[in-house]
């Protein structure tokens, strides 16, 4: 074969369309936080990219973001094939083992979500500094059932998100901050995951709250709606028997 042969196809190329996980977006935000200890960037070219490694729907959105870094990944971040986990309702569903998909965020005067379809890992540790950030779990996968969230907020806030049934235990330190969680008391479901919530607030708050999930609360709203219908139905149903019993 010549140099000028054609390469071979069966190689895998760049695949810039493909949607990005936050697993992607994370590996891409390491190398950032990587450049800026280095001193390869600066804060202010550190926060510009971060905010848009979070925004990017794309493995094309991310690859310039760490383009002019070392170890950076040039061609598309590698894909999964691995099978999603199927949520069937119950809790032994939603422990799934393995490694979590996203690992740690980091907000300084900025702000970061994780939620949605996303697995919980065993520890997940955050950072906030006159930002802000959420860390939503009501249908997160875990990778355990017992997790950790570290959280560190300076000037700034970071709120948990649990769904009903989970275990949770704070464990923060506050100094002219605080860590509040309203429904410290309420237990667990059998089987459901422990969530510890460590970590030190200065001059911030960290807050832990149990939400439903939208899907959720709209199939309570269905089913009030359907028990004031039946109900209406019946009494109904009853003022009609009571105008035949009085034609008879």
């Amino acid at each position: 074969m010549t140099d000028d042969a054609a390469p071979d196809r069966r190689s895998p190329g760049p695949v810039p369309d493909l949607r990005a996980s936050d697993a992607d977006r994370e590996r891409v935000a390491e190398i950032l936080r990587d450049g800026l200890a280095e001193g390869r960037l600066d804060m202010a070219e550190f926060e510009e990219r971060l905010e848009s490694a979070y925004q990017a729907r794309t493995y094309g959105e991310l690859a310039p973001l760490t383009s002019d870094l070392p170890a950076t990944p040039a061609a598309a971040p590698p894909v999964s094939f691995t099978k999603r986990p199927v949520d069937d309702g119950s809790w032994a569903s939603r422990i799934v083992g393995g490694e979590g998909s996203s690992t740690g965020a980091v907000a300084v005067l900025s702000g970061f979500q994780r939620k949605g379809r996303w697995t919980m890992p065993k520890k997940f540790t955050c950072f906030a500094f006159m930002g802000g950030g959420e860390i939503d779990l009501r249908e997160a996968f875990f990778a355990d059932r017992e997790v950790e969230i570290n959280c560190v907020a300076v000037m700034g806030g970071l709120e948990v998100i649990v769904p009903p049934g989970v275990e949770v235990v704070v464990r923060g330190i506050g100094v002219m901050g605080g860590f509040e969680h309203l429904d410290r008391d309420e237990p667990g479901d059998p089987g459901a995951p422990r969530v510890t919530i460590t970590g030190f607030a200065f001059w911030g708050g960290v807050g832990v709250e149990r939400k439903l999930t939208r899907a959720e609360r709209q199939r309570l709203k269905e089913l009030r709606r359907r028990d004031r219908l039946d109900r209406r139905e019946a009494r109904q149903e009853l003022r009609r028997g009571r105008r035949e019993d009085r034609g008879r």
